[in-house]
C-alpha cells in the first residue's frame, strides 16, 4: 500500500436544507426536510409538482457578478461550495498550484441554459443564441471556473456517470493523491436539473414520487409504500489533501479518505441488477483498497433512492457482503432529507458523513412510515444517532449500471 494518506481539510455545501456547511449540518441534526412545491417554473401540468430546491441562494456572496454571467446554476452551486471549502481549509492556492487539481461531477450539467438558448433559437432565430451558451452548458464548466477562481493549475476535468458522477470525482481525487500526481484536489459535484425538461423527463420515466398531496413524506427510502424519488439540487466541494501536506500547515482534519471501489453492472441502462453482484464488488473493492476488514465498518450512507428496485437491491447487496455483521451496521439515506441530487448526490452526502465521523453522529433516514420487510437493516429511523463511526461507506449507483463506493474513516495519527 502507498504511504500517502488522504484527508479532508475543507468542505463547502449548497443544499435544500442549508447553503453552507454549518446550516446544512444543523439541518441534518434537526432532521430537516427540504421538500416543497416547485417554484422555478409552473409545474401544474406535471405528474410531479414538488422537489427539494435550494432556497435563498445568494451566489454574489462568494462569486463576483461578472463571473456569474458565465455560469449556469449548476456551476454557481459548485463555485460557491468551492469558495467555502477553500476558506475553511486555509490552503494557500499559490503555494504550488501545479500540484493542485480540480475534479467535479455532474450527471446533467447546464440543462437550464440549454432550455433557455433553445427557446431563443426557436423564437428569435440563430443570431439570438448567446455567445455564453457553450461555456455555460458544458459539463466541465464548473471545474474550469473553479480552477480560474483559485489558480489551481494541475489536472482539471469533469466526471459524468449519471447519479454516480460526483462519487467518481471524489474517488479519482483520492487515487490521484495516493499515486503522487498531486498534493491537493478540489473535488465534488453539483446539479441543477429542476427545470421543465429535467422534471418532465424523470416524470416520463415514472422514476419520481407522485405524492403531490403528501409531499412532506414522499421521499421515504426503505418503506413498503415508496413510489420514487424526490428531485433535489445543490452541490458540495471538498479539499482532499495529502496528510503530510496538511500537517505541515496545521490544517483542521475532518476525516480520512481511505479507499475507493467502482464497477459496472453491464445489465440495463436504467435498472440495477437485482442480484447486485457488482454493487457487492464495488463495496468490497473500496474496503480492500482501504486496507480495512468488513467487521470494522460501522455505517453505510446508502444510495437509498426510495425507488422500488434500488432499495431492495442495495439492502440485499449489503447483506451478501457483510453476512452476520450486517445486523450491526447502521444504514441510512440522507436523500430522505435533501432529495436525490442526481450527479451531486455522492458529494453532498459525503459532507454529512465527514462531519458525522468527526462529531460521532450518524445521519437519520426520515419519513419511516411503513418499513419494507425486504429492507430490514438498521436505517437509523427518523432521528440522527450519537454513535462512534470508525469506518463508513458511501454508495452511489447510476443509470448506465455505474457502481461507486467511497470508504471513509476517523482520522488517527
Amino acid at each position: 500500500m502507498s504511504s500517502r494518506r488522504v484527508v479532508i481539510t475543507g468542505i463547502g455545501v449548497v443544499s435544500p436544507i442549508g447553503n453552507d456547511l454549518a446550516s446544512f449540518w444543523n439541518g441534518i441534526l434537526e432532521g430537516r426536510n427540504g421538500v416543497g412545491p416547485i417554484t422555478q417554473f409552473d409545474a401544474s401540468e406535471f405528474r410531479t409538482k414538488f422537489a427539494m430546491e435550494v432556497k435563498d441562494f445568494d451566489p454574489e456572496s462568494r462569486v463576483d457578478r461578472k463571473t456569474l454571467r458565465l455560469l449556469d446554476r449548476f456551476a454557481q452551486f459548485a463555485l460557491v461550495a468551492a469558495a467555502e471549502a477553500m476558506e475553511y481549509s486555509g490552503l494557500d492556492p499559490s503555494a504550488d498550484p501545479t500540484r493542485y487539481g480540480v475534479i467535479t461531477g455532474s450527471g446533467i450539467g447546464g440543462l437550464a441554459e440549454i432550455e433557455v438558448q433553445h427557446n431563443n433559437f426557436r423564437d428569435r432565430g440563430p443570431s439570438r443564441i448567446s455567445p455564453y451558451f457553450v461555456p455555460k452548458m458544458m459539463m466541465n464548466a464548473a471545474s474550469g471556473q473553479i480552477a480560474i477562481q483559485h489558480g489551481f493549475k494541475g489536472f482539471n476535468f469533469a466526471t459524468v456517470s449519471a447519479c454516480a458522477s460526483s462519487q467518481h470525482a471524489l474517488g479519482v481525487a483520492h487515487d490521484s493523491i495516493v499515486s503522487g500526481h498531486c498534493d491537493a484536489v478540489l473535488a465534488g459535484g453539483s446539479e441543477a436539473a429542476i427545470t421543465p425538461l429535467g422534471v418532465g423527463g424523470f416524470c416520463s420515466l415514472k422514476a419520481m414520487s407522485s405524492r403531490n398531496d403528501e409531499i412532506t413524506t414522499a421521499m421515504r427510502p426503505f418503506q413498503a409504500s415508496r413510489d420514487g424519488f424526490v428531485m433535489g439540487e445543490g452541490g458540495a466541494i471538498f479539499v482532499f489533501e495529502e496528510l503530510e501536506h496538511a500537517r505541515k500547515r496545521d490544517a483542521r482534519i475532518y476525516c480520512e479518505v481511505l479507499g475507493f471501489g467502482f464497477t459496472d453492472d453491464a445489465y440495463h441502462i436504467t435498472a440495477p441488477d437485482p442480484q447486485a453482484p457488482m454493487a457487492v464488488a464495488a463495496m468490497r473493492a473500496a474496503i480492500e483498497n482501504a486496507g480495512r476488514n468488513l467487521d470494522e465498518v460501522d455505517y453505510i450512507n446508502a444510495h437509498g433512492t426510495s425507488t422500488p428496485l434500488n432499495d431492495v437491491m442495495e439492502m440485499q447487496a449489503i447483506r451478501e457482503l457483510f453476512g452476520a455483521h450486517s445486523e450491526k451496521l447502521m444504514v441510512s439515506s440522507t436523500k430522505s432529507q435533501i432529495g436525490h441530487l442526481l450527479g451531486a448526490s455522492g458529494a453532498v452526502e459525503l459532507a454529512a458523513i465527514a462531519v458525522g465521523i468527526r462529531e460521532g453522529v450518524v445521519p437519520a433516514t426520515i419519513n419511516q412510515v411503513d418499513p419494507d420487510p425486504e429492507c430490514d437493516l438498521d436505517s437509523v429511523p427518523d432521528e440522527p444517532r450519537e454513535a462512534p463511526i470508525r469506518v463508513a461507506l458511501s454508495n452511489s449507483f447510476g443509470f448506465g449500471g455505474h457502481d461507486a463506493c467511497l470508504c471513509l474513516g476517523r482520522f488517527e495519527d
